[in-house]
């Protein structure tokens, strides 16, 4: 009697500790808690990118006060790589082997991602809406356990591109780059885009180091090419210094800036409204600046949110925007996957995001996964800086490429 009794007692502990895990809990799972990771560059040259992480932290506070994911708190361990491969890689198995983390999600930076992604698909744990326009990581068939989040550098360029083609088609082009893989898929995908007018549009292309304290040589010898239209292909740091050494050399070509640095607080405002007037950009997310878009529903509640929550923040910077978007996206999955969170179907629901149009993207910009295609986004707006805020044009613009790779 005393056993059937322990038995009775052991179910009813069960019956009321909280969500069921059938069998072993997965890692990063217990009854209360789902543990995630990610690396983000809160210190060094691309320290600006570190809204994204503050937001996703804060996003995940915010779904902990409503009573966490079928019952469980979300715990997410945010760490510094300071834009660092190397670091990148240390932490990530740290993450990994030492935190037990379920996936890594939102981790930011092509250096970064491209460093880490092999590894995390040989232990198949889920590296999940990466910020970077690589295409590498989208290969479903090399890394089928990552997805990514931003527009990809190939439909950017391309769309930059045609832009030219159309609007300016006897252009002289130079091509300011970071000289890593972030900046020469740039500089690939946009000569990609000119096809064969790339010989006679394309009059310089310069590359930069990211740890060097300027770019005002390369600039100069931009403009010593003939250019009259630069395509600025880099971090906010650099995007703001040369539209300012642009400005102050008395120079007046097309500025086109990738949508990555195209920040009001990171980049237009440090290069001076004087010297940004007319820049080109592609967007993809809605800009929180813009008075067109204050009466939203949508934006309205990522305002309240960023009051709340991140009350010392800019909420004008489109970081937290984009961070914004991907912890939904995050919270949107774990929510799929019920009480089986094994990395097998988190993976299943991080492709499940057929032609999702999120309300803070551009109206008729989709975000697309399917299992065999990772590449996020086809589409994108052409925008102009007018004053100090970007205004559409309205157009969505697609890149014509086919799905996949």
């Amino acid at each position: 009697m005393k056993r059937i009794a322990s038995i009775c007692l052991a179910a009813t502990v069960l019956l009321f500790a909280g969500p069921l895990v059938r069998a072993a809990d997965p890692p990063g799972v217990t009854a209360t808690e789902i543990k995630l990771g990610q690396t983000m560059p809160y210190s060094g040259p691309a320290s600006s990118f570190g809204a994204l992480g503050k937001m996703n932290v804060a996003y995940m506070q915010m779904i902990n006060d409503q009573g966490g994911v079928n019952g469980r708190k979300i715990n997410l361990i945010s760490r510094d790589d300071g834009y660092s491969p190397p670091k990148a890689v240390e932490q990530t198995r740290k993450l990994v082997e030492e935190d037990n983390v379920l996936a890594i999600f939102g981790s930011l930076g092509t250096p970064v991602i491209l460093a880490t992604a092999k590894y995390l698909n040989s232990q198949k744990v889920p590296q999940i809406l990466s910020s970077t326009g690589n295409l590498a990581p989208s290969n479903v068939k090399d890394y089928p356990w990552t997805t990514t989040w931003s527009m990809p550098f190939r439909t950017e360029s391309m769309i930059l591109a045609n832009y030219v083609l159309k609007n300016k088609p006897d252009a002289k082009i130079g091509i300011l780059y970071q000289n890593d893989e972030y900046g020469k898929s740039y500089q690939k995908y946009f000569k990609e885009g000119l096809g064969d007018k790339t010989a006679s549009m394309v009059v310089s292309e310069v590359g930069y180091d990211i740890t060097s304290p300027t770019i005002d040589s390369q600039i100069a010898q931009l403009k010593s090419s003939g250019a009259d239209t630069v395509v600025i292909a880099t971090t906010p740091k650099f995007g703001a210094q040369a539209l300012r050494r642009i400005y102050e050399l008395d120079w007046h070509p097309l500025k086109l800036l990738i949508s990555s640095s195209s920040g009001i607080p990171a980049t237009i405002r440090p290069a001076g409204r004087e010297a940004t007037q007319g820049v080109l950009t592609v967007q993809y997310v809605l800009t929180p600046d813009d008075k067109a878009n204050a009466d939203l529903p949508a934006m309205k509640e990522y305002q309240a949110f960023m009051k709340k929550y991140l009350p010392n923040e800019n909420p004008d910077d489109q970081g937290f925007v984009h961070g914004y978007i991907t912890a939904s996206f995050m919270i949107d999955i774990l929510r799929k996957c019920g009480n089986d969170l094994s990395r097998e179907n988190v993976m299943k629901y991080a492709q499940d995001f057929p032609e999702v149009q999120h309300p803070l993207l551009q109206p008729g910009v989709k975000y697309n996964t399917t299992p065999t295609d990772h590449i996020p986004f086809h589409m994108g707006v052409i925008a102009k800086i007018e004053g100090e805020r970007w205004v559409s044009t309205g157009e969505v613009v697609r890149d014509n490429l086919p799905p996949g790779l």
